[in-house]
Formats: C-alpha cells, structure tokens, sequence
C-alpha cells in the first residue's frame, strides 16, 4: 500500500486536489482510501473541539466567502497551549500509525490522507529548539508517505476562499509549513498555481515519488 498525503494552509485548494487524484488513481484501477486526518486520526477529537470552543470562543464551521468566519482553536498561542500540543500530536502520532497499519490490512492499494501529522507540527512554535526536537521525534516514528504534498499558497488569495484564520496568522503557518518541509524532506511542495497546472503537478509528483518508491504502476506509466 502507498500513501499520499496532503498539507497547507486553510484555503490553499487540498481538497480540490485530493479529488482530481482520487478520480484520477481509480480511473486507472488502483483500490482508493480516503482519510481526513481529524475526523479519522485525532484522539478525542470531539472533546478537543468541544474544549476549544468552550476555552476560546469563536465561530466553529466552515469559513466562505460569503459567510467569513472567525475561529479560535489552532492558531491561540501560549506556551501552556503548546505543552499540552506536544501530548497531544505525540498520541495523534502513535494512533496514525495505527490507522495506517490496519488500512493496510484492509488491502487498499492506495491510502490518501486530507492532512497529515505535518499539518499538526506546523502549529508548533519552529522557532524554539523543543518544538524543532519534538518535530524530529515524531518525524521518525510517523509512517512517512510514499508522497507528502505540501499544496503551497499566497496567505491572502487562501483566505479569499476560505475565510476563517486572520491574515497574520495564516502568514506565520505558511512559513512553519515551509520550515517543516526543511525538517521532513519527504515532504514536496506544490508552488502557488492556477488549479490545473496544480493538478498536473500534483499527478507528476505522485508518479514520480510512487516510482521512485519502486511501485508497480504500469498502468499510470502508460497514461501519464
């Protein structure tokens, strides 16, 4: 089984992707597993909404243009926020592998994850040697994707499409994203780009990491 995960800001166009690759992997007859990191990764992840939203306050949902929202959860700072970050990424960490392993049982041919522990990483302060530590920690017991996306995008065009962090705040987590893919060179990053030079950036990555990964993808070599 091969996995591809995807990363970035909110708004950078995730989604958008994961769907052209999952159509695209299934198209040529590959088993397709799709995974949402918090709703199928995350301990206690209603609990932590449900603390958050009780802790911070602000708006829960899914921001749009024409309904902009204003959350408080990932991007509240404090150094008591982020020692109770470094438990909770690391148990994230330990039950990804979990997961991985019994998809893999499941026979799938192809796993593909809507965020990963990267995306949880980069809401840790990268500028301090304990976050940088930590990362390097969880790096190494995470299961590394055959392709690690990090879809990149310019903070405001993101936040045009999907209202819901401040500008500042966006701004700083594109910047731990790109510290990060420093740190795991696994990691790939797609450029800013229109969304179908996105999308055949996206495939040509995939093939190429799944090729170097020594996978059988006659069917892909053919098409592509």
């Amino acid at each position: 089984m091969r996995i591809v995960s995807f990363s970035g800001i909110d708004g950078a166009g995730k989604s958008t992707q994961i769907a052209v690759l999952k159509d695209w992997l299934s198209s040529e007859g590959f088993q397709i597993k799709c995974l949402t990191f918090w709703d199928d990764v995350v301990m206690f992840s209603k609990l932590r909404e449900f603390m958050s939203r009780k802790a911070f306050g602000g708006d829960q949902g899914i921001g749009r243009p024409e309904k902009p929202l204003d959350r408080r959860d990932k991007n509240v700072t404090g150094w008591p926020l982020t020692v109770l970050r470094l438990f909770l990424y690391f148990a994230d960490c330990i039950n990804l592998r979990r997961v991985v392993n019994r998809v893999e049982r499941e026979g799938s041919d192809v796993l593909i994850f809507d965020r990963y522990i990267y995306d949880e990483l980069a809401n840790l302060p990268l500028n301090q040697s304990v976050s940088r530590a930590f990362c390097r920690i969880v790096l190494n017991i995470s299961p590394k994707p055959d392709a690690a996306l990090l879809i990149d995008s310019d903070p405001e065009a993101a936040r045009a499409r999907k209202p819901e962090y401040p500008l500042e705040f966006l701004h700083r987590n594109r910047n731990a994203y790109l510290s990060l893919s420093l740190m795991a060179r696994e990691i790939v990053v797609i450029p800013p780009l229109a969304v179908e030079a996105a999308e055949s950036k996206t495939k040509e990555v995939v093939f190429s990491q799944f090729s170097r990964s020594e996978t059988e993808l006659a069917p892909l070599s053919q098409s592509h």
